[in-house]
């Protein structure tokens, strides 16, 4: 089998972090490839306060030939452009070109009361990271002064065999997010955007910004929580526990609103492998040019091996 490039419609991965469970690193590369030989195009890493996410993923990409692996996503809030393409270098080198950057906005409270930064100017912050991110991974260079951040190379900060360049990612729903994504990144990574929020609003928007500013149409890359189940109520129900948090987040709330949900948990995709499957079909109709499943672990190893093997099973076909 040949897995799919990125952006290439019909590819589909996992998650293998969350806060919830939590393993050693050998572990973790062990899972990735039960990923791979299921079939499975990519492995992404959430980023914490544990784990460092780009490490990870160079160290499961690098033990793991043919996986694709990817942080989804790193706060620009509390970074700097040149520690995070020395680190997004790094990783893709290491994994021989297979690495993906998403970066996020992060939220208000995290923001506040880990680093005691105000979370202030964030869609500013966004176009300054990225303005400054894009030439430091395309060339090792950045001469930016901005009004909220600096990032000029006095040496080179090119990283030898890390190329392609590394593709960036923003976990972007709103407006002016996507705005700044389209016209600056290579995609978005919409997290709890159903179908129709993906039709209706996240995809025509961030695909008018991309064309406007003269770049490639975004990749589009769904995390959607999901378990192929027999009991879709208990999980369900668990479900509802793990998600309920993202309903008092602005940003997740107004996507699960345009999803036509009340509830983060109405879109979460539990079933059987025929219910799953036509899910899936639906993100990639509303544009998803990648799909990633979270939560595959909700129920336990037997529905979460039981998931994977649909997945790779559609990945491939």
């Amino acid at each position: 089998m040949t897995l799919g490039t990125p952006g290439t419609s019909g590819t589909i991965g996992v998650t293998l972090s969350s806060t919830a469970v939590q393993r050693t690193i050998d572990d973790t590369v062990l899972l990735a490839r039960e990923a791979r030989d299921a079939g499975l195009h990519s492995a992404w890493f959430g980023q914490s306060f544990a784990y460092d996410s780009p490490s990870l993923a160079a160290i499961v990409g690098r033990e793991v030939p043919g996986l694709h692996v990817g942080t989804s996503a790193i706060p620009v809030f509390g970074r700097h452009p040149l520690l995070v393409s020395s680190q997004a270098q790094t990783a893709q080198a290491a994994t021989g070109g297979r690495y993906h950057l998403g970066l996020a906005l992060g939220t208000r409270h995290l923001t506040e009361t880990a680093f005691g930064l105000p979370y202030e100017r964030p869609i500013g912050l966004l176009r300054e990271f990225l303005t400054a991110l894009r030439p430091l991974l395309e060339t090792g260079a950045a001469d930016f002064h901005g009004e909220l951040l600096t990032a000029t190379t006095p040496y080179p900060a090119s990283v030898p065999g890390a190329r392609p360049t590394v593709p960036v990612l923003v976990a972007a729903m709103g407006p002016q997010a996507l705005r700044v994504s389209g016209e600056l990144a290579d995609g978005i990574l919409p997290f709890l955007a159903g179908p129709r929020a993906l039709a209706e609003h996240v995809v025509p928007a961030v695909a008018a910004a991309a064309s406007a500013a003269g770049r490639p149409a975004p990749r589009i890359v769904a995390l959607v929580p999901g378990v192929v189940t027999s009991d879709a109520e208990a999980v369900r129900e668990a479900a509802g526990e793990a998600l309920a948090l993202y309903e008092r987040i602005p940003s997740y709330g107004r996507a699960i609103g345009l999803s036509g949900a009340s509830r983060a948990a109405e879109l979460a995709v539990i079933g059987d492998e025929e219910t799953v499957a036509a899910e899936v079909r639906r993100y990639r109709e509303a544009g998803a040019t990648e799909v990633v499943f979270t939560m595959t672990e909700l129920n336990g190893e037997d529905d979460r091996r039981r998931t994977w093997k649909l997945l790779g099973e559609l990945s491939r076909g």
